[in-house]
């Protein structure tokens, strides 16, 4: 078995003891393992250990989900929804990783197309208006299509596209449900709608939605999982559908994913 481990640098540059403890333990149960410091370094991994916050683990979530690599995510940042383990019980988890007594769970991602580009996200993607300098502007208008029918045209400060994964996330906050992991679906969520007839939208991850810039005068930025990656006028027409690949993570057997929710959001409200 031959184990990536993936870190926050920031959170662990100073702190070595839960990495060299995973190091260790790795070692004396025959497995083999090296640190991985991009993608790069992914293929030939049996699995992926990170320690990190969310951010830590979207950054090479959906590229490990491409590649088949199971993800076990160990929290070492504040919230910590994708991260199915804490500090205080790595030795148990790494137990678990090398006995091969857990379960993997499935998260779906999303596919986004648009000219000749192809993106995919395990939580959202955000177009968002611009803020900066000489591109700030209030409000940007996006129109969206779900299978050839209109939903709305959104006058807002952008729209989030949402997997189940992520509905924990962006959505929560800008007033979108939370999704359970086993629903086959994805939600809209515009982000300060300048309408109140403007409300999320859940719809069937089987479905195609395509999203319209409508005012080419506007700078709209392309956010997924997190990170701006492109912006634009004129985006054209920008298609999101269900991935063909999914991110696995490790789980322990009896995992309870609305436990485990009402401890994260308990320890959010702190």
């Amino acid at each position: 078995m031959e184990v990536g481990i993936y870190y926050n640098k920031n959170y662990i540059s100073n702190n070595k003891f839960y990495l060299n403890l995973i190091m260790e333990f790795l070692k004396s149960h025959g497995a083999g393992y090296r640190i991985v410091s991009d993608e790069k370094d992914l293929p030939g991994l049996n699995f992926l250990i990170v320690l990190g916050g969310d951010g830590t683990i979207l950054t090479l979530a959906s590229v490990c989900g491409i590649l088949g690599i199971p993800i076990m995510g160990v929290n070492y940042g504040h919230m910590g929804f994708l991260a199915e383990f804490e500090r205080d019980s790595l030795e148990d988890a790494l137990g678990m990783l090398v006995e091969g007594s857990f379960n993997l769970a499935e998260r779906s991602m999303l596919k986004i197309s648009y000219g000749d580009k192809t993106l995919y996200a395990l939580n959202d993607l955000v177009m968002q208006r611009s803020t900066s300098g000489n591109e700030f502007v209030n409000t940007i208008e996006i129109s969206a299509e779900i299978d050839g029918s209109v939903v709305d045209r959104f006058a807002s400060d952008g729209l989030i596209v949402s997997t189940p994964t992520g509905s924990t996330g962006y959505s929560l906050s800008a007033g979108g449900s939370v999704l359970s992991p086993g629903i086959d679906a994805f939600i809209l969520t515009p982000i300060c709608a300048h309408s109140l007839h403007s409300r999320p939208v859940v719809y069937s991850d089987k479905s195609t939605l395509c999203l319209y810039g409508e005012d080419s005068h506007t700078v709209i930025n392309l956010v997924v999982d997190g990170k701006i990656l492109d912006s634009s006028k004129n985006f054209g027409k920008i298609t999101v559908t269900k991935a063909e690949a999914s991110v696995k993570f490790v789980t322990p057997k009896g995992g309870d994913f609305f436990k485990n929710l009402l401890f994260k959001l308990n320890k959010w409200s702190k």
